[in-house]
């Protein structure tokens, strides 16, 4: 479903503009729908609060929260769709949420457990402001990464409409809406003309082209120089530093040759790199370098010039890193049968 689909019935019975932005105020905030005992200066008209009983079910029924996992970084949400898909959202410390673009994804990413069975379909701007109103019934929420499952660039439409409603009526800073990506050009080309411009995250992962093809065998074919300079053109006109995403893999990407060619990539940019120590998953063939080495990694970084933050990896003592808490789910799921 599309904000504008919600818009067009809110209109259908008899809502103004300032009725249609008051309902969406409150679902977005995660506040009553019930006008029915409205003030007279809200003149809702009857047929609008006739009507919004059955709205305020349909939008609740977008994402209805399926477990619970709290852990020490935050609480993973395994949310049910609709359809029911399930997606996962994050209630992050200091009031931030993570929140799924996509049911899947086609990127591929090969240390990721999201995009192991591709993409299988794109959440609706509705779906994805449903995961945030949601959240504001368990926290506060004042910041809305869309780091979860999907590639947000891969839905952009979709994303680009909830951005919208949550950095207006959503009352979100813009700089605290997020819009993570491994990059794609669309991105650079729609991002400076919406009216509500997000913080830009990228995932690079390694400054060596052939290494990342590898990494992320169905992400665009942009060098790393190029992504790191079409990035800071967007930093310089919005105010806002690229964080920069680098999962740690033992081996892989903590060499001193990516300090270096991450010192070569982003020295004088507007920028903060944020090393993540690898989420370990059952088959990746991956691991996690050990504290000392990403220590040592993050300090000559920063003996260099360049801005950086050791993460934690989310998720680690729940097992809840992106796409893992929805396929222990659909592991344990009884299997059809089949004939023969």
């Amino acid at each position: 479903m599309k904000i504008e689909h919600i818009r067009q019935r809110l209109r259908a019975s008899g809502a103004k503009p300032g009725h249609e932005a008051l309902v969406l105020r409150n679902w977005t905030r995660a506040l009553p729908l019930d006008f029915g005992r409205s003030r007279p200066e809200d003149f809702f008209p009857l047929e609008l609060r006739r009507a919004l009983p059955a709205l305020a079910d349909e939008l609740g029924g977008l994402a209805r929260l399926r477990s619970e996992h709290p852990g020490m970084d935050g609480t993973r949400l395994l949310l049910d769709l609709a359809d029911g898909q399930a997606v996962e959202s994050v209630l992050l410390p200091k009031g931030g949420l993570c929140v799924s673009t996509q049911v899947g994804c086609a990127v591929g990413c090969t240390f990721c457990m999201t995009g192991r069975d591709g993409l299988l379909r794109q959440l609706g701007a509705a779906e994805i402001v449903a995961q945030v109103a949601l959240a504001r019934t368990r926290q506060p929420v004042r910041k809305v990464v869309f780091m979860g499952m999907g590639e947000p660039a891969h839905n952009l439409d979709n994303v680009l409409e909830a951005i919208e409603l949550l950095g207006t009526l959503g009352d979100i800073g813009h700089k605290n809406l997020v819009f993570s990506t491994v990059g794609d050009r669309r991105v650079f080309e729609r991002l400076p003309q919406c009216a509500v411009k997000p913080a830009l995250a990228l995932s690079l992962h390694t400054t060596d082209a052939a290494l990342r093809a590898r990494l992320l065998p169905r992400a665009p074919r942009i060098d790393p120089a190029e992504l790191v300079a079409l990035a800071d053109g967007y930093a310089r006109a919005t105010g806002y530093p690229i964080q920069y995403q680098w999962t740690l893999l033992e081996g892989v990407n903590d060499t001193d040759a990516e300090v270096d060619g991450i010192v070569r990539l982003l020295a004088g940019k507007y920028a903060v790199m944020n090393l993540i120590p690898y989420n370990e998953t059952d088959g990746a063939g991956y691991r996690r370098p050990g504290r000392e080495r990403a220590e040592a990694m993050s300090l000559a970084l920063h003996r260099r010039g360049i801005l950086t933050k050791l993460r934690q990896s989310a998720g680690q003592d729940v097992e809840g890193g992106c796409g893992q808490l929805r396929a222990r789910t659909l592991a344990r799921q009884p299997r059809p049968a089949t004939a023969g």
